[in-house]
């Protein structure tokens, strides 16, 4: 493979214009920095290449100092999804808690002071924000992520987030286009379907993608699901009908069409990593995100593959030119724009410092029912869902909120049986003790949701604080939803039941 690549240094610079591969560890390897002056585009970071902040930003200067403004891409949507924070959860709420809100000035203030803090690490393209309507109460991949379940609400909330982003010098990324909101799949472990014709998704899905387009986004992210009335048996991100001829042609875009990850098993388990580049570029593709287990190798057989698809004329190589163009428009853009960006130590619509800006977003996006306790030895139990793939292990919770031996963990996986006795022996421990009890997305987990159902029942002075969308409400004494697990959401909520930390 590697005198296959050197035999052809144009057309191997063309193929690595177009990729942004991962790298393990939080300090660059050699080929990195050998492919970025031979170059590579840039890079993507992932939670494993973040220890702390001093560390990342000498990280990302080191890559700038290998390539003239490379693209230094992360998935950073606060929120549940955080990688720059991903030890300790997000000082930002996610976008459910915003849509909550409603404040679409608060919207733009929160991503214009995430935007300062990326751009301070040295991070110029943001793969966010998640723009998709969440129409599917049982999404497994969204939920949270998304601003709400109305196109109107979501979209004007997409606008503003783009515009607070790039108005601090980062490229947002709107997806995940034409809409990932109404599956009850996910897509990084199946090829997602939704059957609904192109009125439907006109109506309910596309506004967001529309209004950020109109906001100026720098780039739009395809998703990895079919719709059949407008992909046929391809999924979006693979479509030239999607991508070129709807998304460029009808809807206008001109910015830059990044893959989302290449390994999701909703394309790499039908055509593999490398055909799977070749096809998305065919379709309109301009950049070329792979997952973070992939390695060198990964990287090079996406080249080569690139490569070989231009030489046997499936990949024309106008296609690959038009795409590094548009790469290199970008990289041009964040450098100017970083240039430029106001100073962000004070948010004017606020008045409150930037980095207290998450906290106070997520502070007005709690709701109450019922009166807040004044904590008798209060004992939280938190029951824990399986980790979704988008989010990762992230801490999140009350746990750091009280002592250790008034903390229990429940696995929402256990068997009904052994949650009856769970739910006997908690019921004996918070006895004459204030009972907390968190969820997080409960009404996907029924056995999960019958045991809270049970001691609600035996105490029904209980606190129930559901971490993420409020859909399933049982009858108790207080009920409290942050719109999300962040780390700021969940201090929201110690706050208001008058937790501290032991």
């Amino acid at each position: 493979m590697t005198q296959e690549l050197e035999a052809d240094p144009v057309l191997g610079r063309l193929a690595d214009a177009v990729l942004i591969p991962p790298f393990p560890g939080g300090r660059e390897p050699e080929w990195i920095r050998a492919a970025l002056a031979a170059g590579l585009a840039g890079v993507t970071l992932f939670g494993p290449n973040v220890e702390d902040e001093q560390q990342l930003a000498a990280l990302t200067a080191r890559l700038r100092a290998a390539a003239a403004e490379p693209v230094i891409a992360i998935d950073e949507e606060g929120g549940d999804v955080t990688r720059i924070s991903h030890q300790a959860g997000s000082d930002y709420p996610g976008n459910a808690a915003l849509g909550a809100i409603d404040d679409v000035e608060l919207t733009r203030s929160v991503y214009a002071a995430l935007g300062a803090e990326l751009a301070a690490l040295g991070i110029n393209l943001n793969l966010a924000p998640a723009v998709d309507v969440n129409t599917a109460a049982d999404n497994p991949v969204i939920g949270t992520r998304a601003f709400g379940a109305d196109p109107g609400l979501v979209a004007r909330h997409a606008a503003a987030a783009v515009t607070g982003l790039q108005s601090a010098g980062v490229a947002a990324c709107a997806k995940h286009f034409p809409g990932h909101g109404s599956t009850t799949q996910d897509s990084h472990l199946v090829l997602a379907t939704i059957d609904a014709p192109l009125s439907v998704l006109r109506a309910r899905d596309l506004p967001p993608f529309e209004a950020a387009i109109a906001a100026g986004v720098r780039a739009i992210m395809p998703s990895h699901l079919r719709v059949p009335e407008l992909t046929g048996d391809l999924p979006a991100s693979l479509s030239r009908r999607a991508l070129t001829d709807f998304l460029r042609g009808e809807l206008g875009f001109t910015g830059v069409i990044v893959s989302d990850g290449l390994e999701m098993r909703a394309v790499s388990e039908h055509y593999g990593i490398p055909e799977a580049a070749v096809q998305a570029v065919i379709a309109g593709t301009d950049l070329l995100c792979l997952g973070r287990e992939q390695d060198q190798h990964s990287f090079l057989a996406v080249k080569s593959a690139l490569m070989a698809a231009v030489r046997a004329g499936r990949l024309p190589g106008e296609r690959l030119e038009d795409a590094a163009a548009r790469v290199a428009e970008l990289r041009a853009w964040t450098a100017a724009a970083q240039i430029t960006a106001p100073d962000p130590a004070i948010d004017t619509a606020t008045g409150a410092a930037d980095s207290q800006i998450g906290l106070v977003a997520a502070r007005r996006a709690v709701s109450v029912s019922g009166p807040l306790p004044v904590p008798v030895r209060p004992l939280v139990v938190q029951f824990v869902p399986p980790s979704n793939l988008a989010v990762g292990a992230v801490p999140w919770g009350l746990r750091r909120y009280v002592p250790a031996d008034s903390y229990r963990e429940i696995d929402t996986s256990e068997p009904a049986n052994r949650m009856a006795e769970v739910v006997a022996q908690v019921l004996r421990d918070a006895a004459g003790r204030t009972l907390i009890i968190v969820v997080r997305d409960a009404h996907r987990y029924p056995t999960a949701a019958a045991a809270v159902d049970r001691m609600l029942a035996a105490r029904p002075d209980g606190v129930l604080l559901e971490l993420g969308l409020p859909v399933w409400r049982p009858a108790a004494g207080t009920y409290l939803a942050t719109y999300g697990a962040a780390r700021s959401s969940s201090r929201a909520a110690a706050e208001l039941l008058r937790l501290t930390r032991p």
